[in-house]
């Protein structure tokens, strides 16, 4: 049992005061019980090494160090929640010569698969443990992802601990955003589905990108193999998935930090700071003018799962959505989902230019139709009920009620839903017709942030989801408002929210005639 000799920091500290005759040689012995090292063996000899280990190698007397993928032996670390396409990638690594390091049940899939795998802990020399939570943060694993092919102390430091070199990194997270959203989970569930040791992995991987290649997304398989099948050295290739890794990694933290504020401060909409997380769904032909480029992206933010809105909506027929078209689309679908009963809104350049509620949604189209028919000519038709044969028959033929003649043309039709009769008439207006299909916009009441830019900077709002129920009504004339008087007072108050610049919602009988005020009358 070995003995160390220890000087005590405090006894050092009173050798130099008054009492030092007393303390300048006070020492602290301690018998310390010899325990065998817990790091991994040097590696020395490929014959001493796990298979599918590597290990980078030094020539004697040469300047610089021969890197595992110059020698021909190469490593590809895979650690897969999601694992679609997994027997695609690990076959074509192997035919490819990689050696595949792994995880647990990916590991599992790939022998299942033919693939010949090394697990993670006969590279570490340690196993799995704290149910899991521990598994590739080990130098053995970091260390020969991190390490910098071109610099000889790296490599050289890499042969002195035994630890080979990956040079592709295939990993994808623990499935939070899913946990998350899917239902009511507990908050030691949603702690536990908080992924570490992947980011960790992902992080180091793109950051060597130089060396490494980083795969987040299954949809990359197959340029992956590609790119290592015609031998190629592109570095915007490397760059693009290294930026592709970042990207996933910060939106899986942005939905933990907006997750997490929300179990913490659930009565405070406004967080210091929080990130919202875009996926772009696909590039537009241009923006609000020709010479704009533009792009259209889907928010993956927690508080608007199951939200609704045009941007999860489904075309079913007609040309490419436009910048425009969008604008438009969004203001006719949050309008009519603010009612209940059969409601038709026709928007023109984001305003509702007719609005009509009844019964029967044939006659609430016809009326919303009239409220403003110039404008309506050419613009956008939503539905809160499901479109169905009759009413598409309604939509494809209605003529214009300023000459009866013209059949009305719309840019858009969107509704909650179609019958499989309605969706073919009205397919059949206009090739040009875009129909949409979108899911009712639900009220945030509190849990959602509408946001707008500024130069420089963006305003926060809560969502206005005040309803007439949520209005104490107060007569301020000599007669009270009759029902019907009160019941179009409530109409109106629903519509007027959506109404762009100065302008005024006239409404009786459930139907709306819009007229906007010129400036000089508030003068």
């Amino acid at each position: 049992m070995p003995l160390y000799l220890f000087s005590s920091p405090a006894a050092a500290k009173l050798a130099t005061g008054p009492h030092a005759s007393l303390h300048r040689r006070r020492q602290f012995l301690f018998r310390v019980p010899h325990r065998p090292s817990r790091r991994a063996p040097l590696l020395t000899s490929a014959a001493e090494r796990p298979a599918g280990r590597t290990m980078a190698t030094a020539d004697t007397g040469a300047s610089t160090v021969t890197d595992s993928r110059l020698r021909g032996v190469k490593q590809a670390l895979i650690s897969l929640s999601d694992k679609t396409d997994l027997a695609n990638l690990g076959n074509g690594l192997q035919r490819l010569g990689f050696s595949i390091i792994s995880t647990g049940g990916t590991a599992s899939s790939l022998e299942a698969s033919g693939v010949n795998v090394t697990k993670v802990e006969e590279i570490t020399q340690f196993p799995e443990m704290l149910d899991g939570r521990v598994k590739t943060l080990h130098p053995s694993i970091h260390g020969g992802i991190l390490a910098r092919r071109d610099q000889e102390h790296h490599l050289k430091a890499l042969k002195e601990h035994g630890i080979g070199t990956f040079d592709v990194v295939v990993v994808n997270l623990y499935p939070f955003y899913d946990k998350v959203t899917s239902g009511a989970i507990s908050f030691e569930d949603g702690i536990e589905n908080i992924d570490i040791g992947g980011p960790t992995l992902i992080r180091a991987a793109a950051k060597n990108h130089k060396d490494v290649l980083v795969v987040v997304d299954h949809k990359d398989y197959p340029a992956l193999l590609e790119y290592l099948e015609g031998k190629q050295d592109d570095p915007d290739f490397r760059r693009t998935l290294a930026w592709k890794a970042f990207q996933h990694v910060a939106s899986y933290d942005s939905a933990i930090s907006e997750w997490l504020w929300k179990q913490s401060n659930k009565a405070d909409s406004f967080p210091p700071s929080f990130t919202v997380p875009l996926t772009m769904k696909s590039t537009l032909r241009y923006g609000e003018n020709p010479h704009q480029k533009a792009a259209f992206y889907g928010d993956r933010s927690l508080s608007l799962v199951n939200a609704g809105g045009i941007a999860t909506a489904i075309q079913h027929h007609g040309k490419e959505m436009s910048y425009n078209n969008y604008l438009d689309a969004d203001a006719a679908w949050n309008c009519v989902s603010e009612f209940e009963s059969p409601t038709c809104v026709v928007v023109k350049h984001t305003n509702p230019c007719g609005v009509a509620s009844r019964h029967d949604i044939l006659e609430a189209y016809r009326l919303a139709v009239r409220a403003d028919p110039v404008s309506a000519f050419g613009g956008i038709v939503a539905f809160n009920t499901t479109v169905d044969e009759d009413l598409a028959r309604e939509i494809r033929e209605f003529r214009r009620p300023t000459d009866g003649e013209t059949r009305m043309f719309y840019e858009i039709v969107v509704a909650p839903g179609y019958t499989a009769e309605g969706l073919e008439v009205l397919k059949g207006k206009s090739k040009t017709l875009r129909i949409l299909e979108a899911k009712r916009r639900r009220s945030g009441k509190g849990t959602l942030l509408s946001l707008r830019q500024v130069g420089g900077g963006w305003l926060a709002q809560e969502p206005d989801d005040v309803t007439p129920e949520d209005v104490a009504f107060t007569n301020v004339s000599e007669r009270a408002p009759d029902a019907r008087e009160l019941s179009d007072a409530k109409f109106a108050c629903l519509c007027v929210k959506h109404v762009k610049s100065n302008a005024i919602v006239i409404a009786k009988l459930g139907t709306t005639r819009w007229r906007r005020r010129a400036s000089a009358a508030w003068r």
